[in-house]
C-alpha cells in the first residue's frame, strides 16, 4: 500500500514557514513527489488484463484508463490499451491516430484482423501501446450478433497477440453501456476496474454492473472478478465527497484504492493536447494521484496472488 506518513507531511509544512491551505497543499505534493521517486515496483512477467467499466457516464472512466496505463508505463511496465469505446477518446488521449481509414479494433472483431496489425505505439512512452477505436466500431454491436463465438472474439485475438508480444498490463476501455463490446471486454479480462466519482448518485447503477459481472462469471468467464475501485473527482472541501468515499469504502473495503483522484484542471486539459496528464504535467496534483494509484495497483498483485 502506498502511504505518506503524517509526520513527514507535518515537518514538510513547517519547512514552508507558513500554515495556510495552499502551503499545506504544496508541502503535501512535495512529499508525495519524493515518495514516488523512491517507489520500487517489480513486474512478474504475468499479464494482468483489466477492463475499465462503469455504465454511468461522466465518472472519469476513459481518463482513469489512459492515465493509469501511462503511469504504469512510466514505472517500466509494458502496457497495451484496447480502446473499445466508439468515441475513441482513449486513442485521442494517447496520441494515436484513429481516423476512419486506420485499421482498428473493429477490424479485429469483425474482419478477423490479427491484433498485432492494428496496435500502435503511443508517442508518449516506448512501453505504451494502443489498439485504437474508429467510428466504424459504432456499428460493431449490431454486426457482432451474426458472428461465430461473438462474446469471445476479443479474448481469442488477445491470446494470440500476447503469445508473441508479452505485456505486463492490458487495459480495456469499455463504452458506458452493457452491449456485446463490453461483454467481449469482460470475457477477455480477469479483473474489473471501476472508477466511481465522489458525487451524489455515485453508487447508482453499480448493482446492475455487479450483476452483469456475476452473469459473465457464471456463463462466460469464471476468472473475472472485481479487483479495483478508484474514487475520482474528489473535492476535499466538501462533506459530500468524504461521505461518498466513506460509503464506497464501507461496501467494498478490499477493492477501493487508498489513493483518490482530485478534481483537476490539468487532468481535464490534457486530452485536448493528445496527451495523458502524466505527459502533459506530470508534477500536477492530478498526475501525482494517478501515479500513486498505479503504484498501488501494481503492488496489489502480490496480495491477490496470496489470497488465491
Amino acid at each position: 500500500m502506498f502511504h505518506v506518513k503524517q509526520s513527514e507531511k507535518a515537518s514538510s509544512n513547517e519547512s514552508f514557514g507558513m500554515d495556510t491551505p495552499l502551503a499545506r497543499e504544496l508541502a503535501d505534493l512535495s512529499v508525495r513527489r519524493r515518495a514516488l521517486e523512491g517507489a520500487k515496483v517489480e513486474f512478474s512477467g504475468e499479464t494482468r488484463v483489466l477492463t475499465v467499466s462503469n455504465q454511468k457516464g461522466g465518472v472519469g472512466k476513459t481518463t482513469s484508463a489512459v492515465n493509469i496505463a501511462s503511469a504504469l508505463a512510466a514505472l517500466g511496465a509494458q502496457v497495451l490499451v484496447i480502446d473499445l469505446d466508439p468515441q475513441g477518446n482513449a486513442s485521442t488521449a494517447l496520441g494515436v491516430p484513429h481516423s476512419a481509414e486506420i485499421p482498428s479494433v473493429y477490424d479485429v472483431l469483425i474482419e478477423d484482423f490479427p491484433l498485432a496489425d492494428i496496435v500502435q505505439q503511443s508517442p508518449e512512452n516506448p512501453h505504451l501501446f494502443c489498439a485504437p477505436s474508429t467510428i466504424h466500431l459504432a456499428g460493431a454491436e449490431i454486426e457482432l450478433v451474426a458472428q461465430v463465438a461473438r462474446e469471445h472474439r476479443l479474448r481469442r485475438a488477445l491470446e494470440v497477440y500476447l503469445e508473441a508480444t508479452p505485456m505486463d498490463f492490458v487495459i480495456i476501455d469499455c463504452p458506458p453501456s452493457l452491449g456485446l463490446l463490453t461483454i467481449n471486454a469482460f470475457t477477455a479480462a480477469s479483473e474489473v476496474f471501476i472508477p466511481i466519482q465522489c458525487e451524489y448518485y455515485a453508487l447508482e447503477g453499480l448493482s446492475q454492473l455487479l450483476g452483469s459481472i456475476q452473469m459473465i462469471q457464471k456463463h462466460l468467464n469464471p476468472e473475472l472478478h472485481l479487483s479495483t475501485i478508484l474514487l475520482t473527482m474528489f473535492d476535499g472541501r466538501t462533506r459530500l465527497a468524504q461521505q461518498v468515499a466513506d460509503e464506497v469504502r464501507t461496501h467494498f473495503p478490499d477493492q477501493v484504492l487508498e489513493t483518490v483522484i482530485p478534481r483537476s484542471v490539468r487532468v481535464s486539459e490534457a486530452p485536448s493536447f493528445g496527451q495523458t496528464v502524466i505527459a502533459y504535467d506530470g508534477q500536477s496534483a492530478g498526475a501525482i494521484a494517478y501515479r500513486e494509484a498505479a503504484v498501488e495497483i501494481a503492488s496489489r498483485k502480490t496480495t491477490q496472488s496470496k489470497e488465491k
